[in-house]
């Protein structure tokens, strides 16, 4: 099954799965946890592109937009969101395609490695290899025109850039070898295997990672 929701971005991958986490959470939370994982530094998981999401995600069927009455404290209402069945099998297709995809960005690999314990470790062993495959793949397309040993002059300055892209799939490919070897070995918890690491906060505690800019929109 392929994603047919448009191009592949981290912020859905994390939004569905923050959401799926809590069970039902609300906009402040989804981002409270995204940034407890830093991934508003190393992502487009910035305030109002989540907030963004929600919306969209609602409106598509992903998510479930639960409207929930003030406090008697006071204060305005707000929205709980909850991930639909729908929701939840577009959050394993990005899963599974972000772990397998070499033309995936970063962000989006990184928010899939913040997810993969969602799946069963042999899957996870299985897409990892796949990635590897697919790495070496393109490694042997590429120096098919250009041989790394001889530098990159050759082809001018230009050469850099392929010696940029190179260099950085052979660490790619080191570091995913690393990952599945500690997989392999048993660390962390996956699908099936008992209660996981869930890295979410609870409601009321403080974030020590959270960005001072807050707007009104917070309690959305």
């Amino acid at each position: 099954m392929g994603s047919t929701l448009g191009p592949m971005s981290a912020i859905r991958l994390l939004v569905l799965g923050a959401v799926r986490q809590h069970g039902r959470a609300h906009g402040y939370q989804v981002r409270n946890d995204l940034e407890y994982w830093g991934a508003h530094e190393w992502s487009n998981a910035k305030p109002g592109s989540i907030y963004h999401a929600l919306k969209q995600m609602a409106k598509q069927g992903l998510l479930h937009a639960h409207e929930i009455a003030p406090s008697t404290a006071g204060g305005p209402p707000r929205t709980e969101y909850e991930i639909t069945e729908i929701g939840t099998e577009e959050y394993f297709v990005l899963l599974r395609e972000a772990l397998v995809a070499r033309e995936r960005t970063i962000d989006v690999l990184s928010a899939a490695i913040g997810f993969m314990v969602d799946l069963e470790r042999a899957e996870v062993l299985r897409l990892l290899r796949e990635r590897l495959a697919g790495l070496a793949e393109w490694r042997d397309a590429v120096t098919e025109h250009y041989v790394p040993e001889d530098g990159p002059e050759k082809l001018g300055h230009i050469g850099e850039i392929m010696n940029m892209w190179v260099h950085a799939a052979d660490g790619e490919a080191e570091w995913t070898r690393s990952l599945i070897e500690r997989v392999e070995g048993g660390a962390y918890t996956f699908a099936g295997e008992g209660e996981p690491f869930v890295a979410v906060l609870a409601e009321g505690q403080a974030n020590p990672y959270a960005t001072k800019e807050r707007h009104p929109g917070d309690r959305r």
